[in-house]
């Protein structure tokens, strides 16, 4: 089976090929591609009002050159800032992909904001698209908080000033292969694989 990651940013790709390698026992065993190695040289422009619309859209390409696509979109949840940045994550300071503009555009508009008040999650949702236009979405969180200031350089993103309740401490200390067990897009991954599961279940049932 091969299956598309529709994204080209490295460290989403790195990060979902390592979480998705542990699964290959549940879902049989699967070739990773990538936009890039298929020649599709740029993202697609993301325009929904939801995590699950905007993965949708990019899950959309590679099944569009008839593979078993799969799409993560991402992004923080500050409470204190009604739900900021949202669907706007990476591109929160305006320049899409500039993770140390947007950790400091999150701490100034937080400042003088207690501890107690900066909750925040981590969400991600996972679309999958197959070649005949069936779709799914699964999502997954992770709950904490903002710190006041970046702690650790692990992870990329907002992982630096993400202090994660289970784990009791930022992201960006905590170590990879620990954050890929309990991050919210290990969990929406593994969402997306059970729901696999149950669709290659019924398909050979039917077949």
């Amino acid at each position: 089976m091969k299956l598309v990651l529709a994204t080209h940013n490295p460290n989403k790709i790195r990060e979902m090929t390592e979480i998705l390698a542990k699964s290959a026992s549940e879902i049989g065993e699967f070739e990773i591609l990538t936009l890039v190695a298929l020649g599709v040289p740029d993202d697609v422009e993301e325009t929904g009002s939801t995590f699950e619309e905007n993965a949708l859209i990019k899950a959309r390409v590679g099944a569009s050159l008839g593979y078993l696509s799969v799409a993560d979109d991402s992004g923080l949840e500050v409470d204190a800032l009604g739900g900021e940045p949202g669907v706007y994550s990476a591109r929160y300071s305006g320049e899409h992909g500039d993770d140390e503009a947007n950790n400091r555009l999150v701490l100034e508009r937080l400042s003088g904001v207690p501890s107690e008040k900066r909750s925040a999650r981590f969400v991600a949702a996972i679309a999958c698209v197959f070649p005949d236009g069936r779709s799914f979405t699964v999502r997954g969180t992770v709950e904490g908080r903002i710190l006041e200031a970046p702690e650790g350089n692990n992870g990329f993103g907002y992982d630096p000033i993400f202090y994660s309740n289970e784990a009791a401490s930022s992201f960006g200390t905590y170590p990879p292969e620990e954050k890929n067990k309990i991050s919210h897009r290990a969990r929406a991954l593994r969402l997306f694989c059970d729901r696999l599961c149950d669709y290659l279940g019924e398909k050979n049932v039917n077949e």
